[in-house]
């Protein structure tokens, strides 16, 4: 080494600290890569990320070469700078001293922080150029590196850690995130539903069904002309048909069935040879699960019932999607809105109105856990249906009991917060 000119030595150990720059760059960049990008341009047939994929499923050998290299070149960086410091000042130790300082903080911008910072900065392009340098020194480099990790798992097993398996697996929260985090790349409408279907697991059929009071049905045992009436004025497609009491639902009647028939030709024993059996599912089922039922079961329509058996209402495929899609469908003729906006920043909301839906309107969080619809949030708080005229705060909004009946309220004006 002492046939070498000083002008050269400093131009190796610059060589050293941009190779300790490299090393320190593809560490952080191979680390902080989007692997799920990273996956996608593999799939593309991009080699540089098939090899930072391969790279980063055997991540202990890959550290392993990084670290070897980055402690070798640092190591030489110091001894050279000890050499020049020598060939410019003797044995001085106060010089010494002073190219230690030196050497250590070229270490740090050069080598450390700055290739650290810029690799953070652009994670996939940093790790898809280092793959292919990493890749061959990983070969070349593969028995010093297979040696250093026994004793690396040495250590593991001595501390008792039990590594990780490597895994690109998130969590239904993490993917939530993910889709809340890229709102530049997914439009609105879009990611509003994808973060929909993640509820649909938290929430049950009894969220989303028709109770069985507000249900349009067929008495079987109703004078025909009644029947026939209802037949020609109903406003829905399907309608549960029972006798002998509510709980005995005997089928499901599609309208268009009929429709096409005589008056007289509208016959009981008519009715019953076209309906479709019908569908029951107990209370608490997930909405996610009903749907896989549906499509399972080629079924459009069910009957919610509860442990004892009895009807607690209905629910469809519609409504089941609209809470991924949002509201489609349209009220019936004569059907006011359940909720109304007023002039005066109140709305006016029918107590049969799911609490569920009630949060979308006023944009306040209520305990989705408790009852399901307005009224059955009145009357748990007051633990009696109060009189009309009676006021009180509930989640930061004014309710005011505009209208009652034997059971439950049936009219509420609800002011929300400013």
């Amino acid at each position: 080494m002492d046939d070498i000119p000083l002008s050269g030595l400093i131009g190796i150990l610059i060589v050293l600290l941009l190779i300790s720059a490299f090393f320190s760059m593809s560490e952080t960049g191979m680390m902080a890569v989007n692997r799920y990008r990273l996956k996608n341009r593999a799939a593309q047939g991009h080699t540089g990320a098939r090899l930072a994929q391969k790279l980063l499923e055997q991540t202990d050998k890959l550290l392993g070469v990084i670290l070897l290299g980055n402690n070798f070149v640092n190591s030489a960086s110091a001894s050279l700078a000890t050499v020049i410091t020598f060939r410019l000042f003797g044995q001085n130790e106060a010089a010494l001293g002073l190219a230690t300082v030196a050497v250590t903080f070229a270490i740090l911008i050069v080598s450390e922080a700055t290739p650290k910072v810029i690799a953070a900065t652009r994670p996939d392009q940093v790790a898809v150029v280092a793959s292919y340098p990493l890749t061959v020194l990983l070969k070349v480099c593969y028995p010093i590196v297979w040696f250093v990790n026994l004793f690396v798992k040495g250590a593991i097993r001595l501390l008792r850690v039990q590594p990780q398996p490597e895994t690109t697996v998130l969590t239904p929260e993490e993917l939530r995130v993910l889709v809340l985090e890229s709102g530049q790349f997914i439009a609105k409408k879009h990611r509003t539903m994808l973060l929909n279907l993640f509820e649909l697991e938290n929430f049950t059929v009894d969220d989303v069904m028709i109770p069985r009071k507000q249900l349009e049905m067929i008495d079987l045992d109703a004078p025909i002309e009644q029947i026939r009436e209802q037949l020609m004025t109903c406003h829905h497609t399907r309608l549960p048909v029972y006798r002998s009491g509510y709980d005995n639902v005997v089928g499901f009647l599609h309208v268009r069935k009929v429709l096409h028939l005589a008056t007289e030709d509208i016959t009981v024993e008519r009715l019953l040879s076209i309906l479709r059996p019908p569908y029951f599912v107990p209370a608490g089922t997930p909405l996610f699960t009903q749907l896989q039922n549906f499509q399972e079961n080629q079924r459009r329509i069910a009957i919610i019932v509860d442990e004892y058996g009895e009807m607690m209402g209905l629910t469809t495929l519609e409504d089941i999607l609209e809470q991924v899609v949002g509201e489609f469908t349209t009220h019936a003729p004569g059907q006011n809105p359940l909720a109304q906006r007023q002039d005066d920043g109140s709305v006016l909301v029918d107590g049969s109105m799911t609490v569920r839906d009630l949060v979308k309107v006023l944009e306040v969080n209520f305990d989705l856990d408790g009852p399901k619809t307005v009224n059955g949030l009145i009357v748990e708080y007051f633990q009696d249906i109060p009189e009309p005229g009676t006021c009180f705060r509930l989640s930061g909004c004014v309710f005011e009991v505009l209208q009652t009946q034997e059971r439950g309220v049936k009219r509420v004006r609800i002011l929300p917060p400013h």
